[in-house]
């Protein structure tokens, strides 16, 4: 082995076929079993950054929050930043008490902490880092995402119903409804980019981006964000544990690791959100300003620095510059918004974000059918132009139906009074009349 070659390796982001060439070199050992042992490196290494990196998600929202509200945040534990709070946190959790409700379904309870773990690690599977840093490039990689987050709604019913209490059985039939009604627009928003780069493979839509579609279709970028909020449970749609309304959700009755479990699958989930964000829709890990300054020549799939390529590490790099920054947009959108009434999200679901999002897959098709062999910036100005126009059109019908209704609202108030007033009116005649009988 030299360290040379497995540092270059390494930079090159291709130590784990490096690490199988030299099991194969030895001769004991079979493809088959190489090629097992390397597939389980990569989900051990995966799996652990994932969970990880959680630790730093965590004091970086306290910080961004406090900062948000005026506070300083985590600053004791750790040093002046606080850098150690969460870890003084994880350690509190470990040496909790585990207790099971009394009249609880031990298998239910136990398993779907578990279960709602294994669905926000399994997503990464198929999340592309780098040009050649990805678990398992699928044809079907969108569709398996959509597939696997499915699941965490099944968790979240086991822990609702196998807790034996009335609040988080709530919690989970809001759940249920929250994330079972957000698929539908944020699935009809993915549309649109499988449409445009004709392909479900999550490498393939990085690649087919010449120009990020946040550019191209602005309105399934949003659409995709605000859906992607609500299965996620970020405010303004942490319906799922609203203390103020069902004291804490679907997990009010776990304790210890069982419930840092639940959180921990959530900023796992919020990650993967805010990567598949930055994905589908800024390109993942191209680095689109060395591309154009460039004109093509440099790219972060190939950019050869004395002998080593060092385009993949520069890609993984912008990846991960892109995803805090869509996962900064999330914690703004915690510390801005207040949290939305249980019938006012659904009405905006059902009412306004899944036809719009409807109209827009109709109108990118259209547009993407009559105009099949325009020059590709000719198709970015018409995509732009359908989403704007569609966009205008759907402000202005928000603002005369919310005229309407502050007219209606403005009505009932005058008529309030005045039917009162009658009503005073016709006491006090019938009171006169009554008197001067006496």
């Amino acid at each position: 082995m030299n360290p040379i070659d497995a540092l270059q390796a390494t930079i090159e982001l291709r130590i784990f076929e490096y690490l199988g060439g030299l099991m194969l070199e030895s001769g004991s050992m079979d493809p088959a079993l190489v090629d097992v042992i390397t597939d389980i490196l990569k989900v051990m290494t995966v799996s652990t950054f994932c969970l990880l990196i959680v630790i730093l998600l965590i004091w970086l929202e306290r910080k961004v929050i406090a900062r948000m509200q005026d506070r300083v945040g985590p600053n004791r534990v750790g040093g002046k930043y606080g850098l150690g709070q969460t870890v003084a946190d994880v350690l509190k959790l470990l040496t909790k008490e585990d207790i099971i409700p009394f009249g609880a379904d031990s298998l239910t309870y136990n398993i779907a902490p578990l279960l709602i773990v294994m669905t926000a690690l399994l997503m990464w599977a198929v999340m592309p880092f780098s040009s050649n840093a990805i678990g398992v490039d699928l044809n079907l990689g969108l569709f398996y995402v959509l597939s696997i987050s499915s699941i965490s709604v099944v968790s979240l019913l086991l822990a609702g119903w196998g807790s034996n209490n009335k609040y988080a059985l709530l919690g989970a039939f809001r759940s249920v409804a929250q994330l079972v009604s957000y698929e539908v627009p944020m699935i009809l928003s993915l549309l649109v980019p499988m449409l445009l780069a004709r392909t479900m493979s999550m490498q393939s839509l990085i690649t087919e981006q010449d120009i990020p579609y946040v550019l191209v279709v602005p309105l399934s970028a949003l659409i995709f964000f605000i859906s992607a909020l609500a299965e996620t449970g970020r405010s303004p749609f942490d319906l799922l544990e609203a203390e103020s309304e069902i004291v804490a959700g679907f997990h009010v009755e776990y304790s210890g690791m069982k419930f840092a479990m639940f959180f921990l699958a959530e900023f796992v989930s919020t990650l993967f959100m805010a990567s598949l964000f930055i994905t589908i829709y800024w390109g993942g890990w191209r680095f689109y300003l060395l591309e154009w300054l460039s004109g093509g020549q440099l790219s972060t799939v190939e950019l050869m620095v004395g002998g080593w390529n060092l385009g993949p590490l520069l890609g993984m790099v912008t990846f991960f510059v892109k995803t805090f920054f869509g996962y900064f947009l999330f914690i703004w959108a915690r510390g801005t918004f207040p949290r939305v009434r249980i019938d006012q999200m659904m009405d905006f679901n059902w009412k306004f974000l899944v036809p719009l999002s409807a109209m827009l897959v109709a109108v990118v098709a259209i547009i993407d059918r009559i105009f099949l062999d325009v020059p590709p910036f000719a198709e970015f100005l018409l995509q732009l132009g359908g989403n704007l126009i569609l966009g205008i059109i759907t402000i202005e019908i928000l603002r005369r139906v919310g005229r309407r209704r502050r007219e209606a609202e403005e009505g009932s108030r005058q008529d309030g009074p005045a039917e009162a007033t009658e009503h005073h009116d016709h006491h006090d005649h019938h009171e006169m009349g009554h008197a001067a009988a006496h």
